[in-house]
């Protein structure tokens, strides 16, 4: 999907029970085209599901263990598995881009922490909820970095957005908007406040 969207795939990784893609995705990219993405990853694992399947009738039970356990654990609405990606895309809709990279690592502490209460001395799970954390914490870490990345393509690039919405700050910007900044009494696009922010570098 990403291909046929005319996205830059850098890597694939192939593990034993999944796989991951890395692409050269503009963070601005339309929130329509990340979903459409985002959804082929469970949709590509349900149709190996029914592959493996079809080959291996015998083994029913087992194949719907693996594939129902990651599923559901792929779903579960932490950032970054892809539940708590879709949950981010949804936010991004309602909310400004900044706050919502803010409240999906709110909301990813909250649920992981939830599953660790509930734990019941599982230490496969135990080991993956601690890993989760450890990726959880990275993305916290990285918020201003990829704002300001965002920030940066939005200044050196001329998006289509076809939505306005007028903002008192330049950290209230949403996705899929053009957006006119309410500053010292008047109104200044966000262009030209992006480029007194940048003209200096």
């Amino acid at each position: 999907m990403a291909y046929i969207l005319g996205i830059k795939i850098n890597e694939i990784y192939i593990y034993p029970l999944g796989g991951i893609s890395k692409f050269n995705m503009d963070l601005n990219i339309s929130i329509k085209k990340e979903l459409l993405i985002l959804i082929n990853g469970p949709l590509f694992q349900h149709i190996a599901y029914i592959f493996l399947l079809v080959l291996m009738p015998t083994k029913k039970e087992l194949i719907n263990t693996y594939h129902y356990s990651i599923l559901m654990f792929n779903l579960l609405p932490i950032y970054p598995l892809d539940g708590g990606k879709l949950v981010k895309l949804i936010l991004n809709k309602i909310i400004s881009y900044k706050s919502s990279l803010k409240l999906i690592i709110y909301l990813s502490y909250l649920v992981t922490g939830l599953l660790l209460l509930t734990n019941k001395k599982n230490i496969s799970l135990f080991i993956m909820i601690s890993l989760l954390l450890i990726l959880i914490t990275k993305e916290k870490n990285k918020i201003e970095y990829i704002y300001n990345k965002y920030l940066l393509e939005r200044y050196l690039n001329n998006y289509n957005f076809k939505s306005n919405k007028i903002i008192n700050n330049i950290n209230n910007l949403y996705r899929d908007k053009i957006h006119l900044i309410h500053t010292n009494n008047k109104y200044i696009s966000e262009k030209e406040y992006l480029e007194k922010i940048y003209k200096n570098y």
